[in-house]
């Protein structure tokens, strides 16, 4: 995933909500949800919240488990 292309096309709103579910997915499972401004977290969490992304758990060989 290229961050930056993504987070420019999200933030100029040329995502449809699909595509928005994943790329924020994608930013839960890499953490990154939680270091980038705080729109990033709270939308995670909004979206974790009434069950369209899902927050797992990384373990050590990298492989998620839920």
């Amino acid at each position: 995933m290229n961050v930056t292309k993504q987070i420019i096309k999200y933030e100029s709103g040329q995502m449809g909500d699909c595509e928005t579910i994943t790329f924020f997915q994608q930013l839960i499972d890499s953490g990154m949800a939680w270091s980038l401004q705080g729109h990033y977290g709270r939308t995670a969490q909004a979206l974790i919240e009434v069950g369209h992304c899902k927050l797992g758990k990384k373990i050590k060989d990298g492989v998620k488990s839920v």
